[in-house]
């Protein structure tokens, strides 16, 4: 097992000699990880993305028209396909959104074929800077505002917490990779407005949930830490295994 600081066109580079062949993205979304898979992979022959909410997978279409990439409204405890199905199969950035990351995880492992790929990237808490704290206090913040809205969403877990449950899903020739950005701008005039939006939009969801008035003081709290601070995107774990 390999663990080491790279790039993220060293990442790129590493997924450009996988041939997907037929992939399922799980947690797909509007289709952010697809994009990436796409531009880097050797070759692939299908993909399709599921998720248990049709509202992102709507976006996702209207982005993706191509014939061989397809998108299911699926719960990823319960993947509707047979058996070592999927030449490779994903999952990026929603380990933490999962009720029950144990039977995910099986499911993955249970509709990839002996030998194929399976591929995790995940965000982390710990061993950010000051800027890309702000990500993380933010998504803790957004994680909050969904749990009181009735949405499932957990606080992202640290590095080690990732390669813990990573490490016991038996995969072989297993490497991570972590994926990081500290050239960006933390104070960009255009990504503090985007961030300002989001916010009060977070803000407004507030409003008659359980806790409204802490919710609204702390994004208030973290709108201030953007402008003072500034933010760069969190640090991420990129796994990738063969079954």
């Amino acid at each position: 097992m390999n663990s080491r600081r790279e790039t993220k066109n060293s990442i790129d580079s590493l997924i450009s000699t996988i041939s997907g062949g037929n992939i399922l993205d799980i947690a797909t979304g509007n289709g952010g990880f697809i994009n990436i898979l796409i531009n880097n992979l050797e070759d692939y022959t299908e993909i399709i993305g599921i998720d248990c909410s049709e509202r992102p997978l709507e976006s996702a279409r209207k982005t993706y028209s191509q014939h061989n990439i397809h998108f299911q409204v699926m719960d990823g405890s319960h993947l509707d396909f047979p058996d070592s199905h999927f030449d490779t199969v994903c999952i990026a950035n929603s380990l933490h959104h999962m009720a029950d990351l144990p039977t995910v995880l099986s499911e993955m492992l249970r509709v990839c074929k002996p030998g194929g790929n399976v591929i995790i990237s995940e965000m982390y808490c710990d061993g950010q800077s000051e800027t890309q704290l702000t990500h993380v206090y933010l998504h803790h913040w957004w994680a909050a505002v969904d749990t009181a809205d009735g949405i499932t969403h957990y606080p992202t877990f640290t590095r080690q917490q990732i390669m813990d449950v990573t490490n016991n899903l038996g995969l072989q020739q297993l490497n991570y990779y972590d994926d990081q950005d500290l050239e960006s701008n933390p104070k960009d005039p255009e990504m503090i407005r985007e961030l300002d939006g989001i916010i009060d939009r977070y803000i407004q969801r507030s409003q008659g949930l359980n806790g409204e008035a802490e919710l609204c003081q702390r994004g208030e709290e973290l709108r201030q830490r953007v402008h003072e601070v500034g933010f760069q995107g969190a640090s991420s774990l990129f796994m990738i295994g063969n079954k």
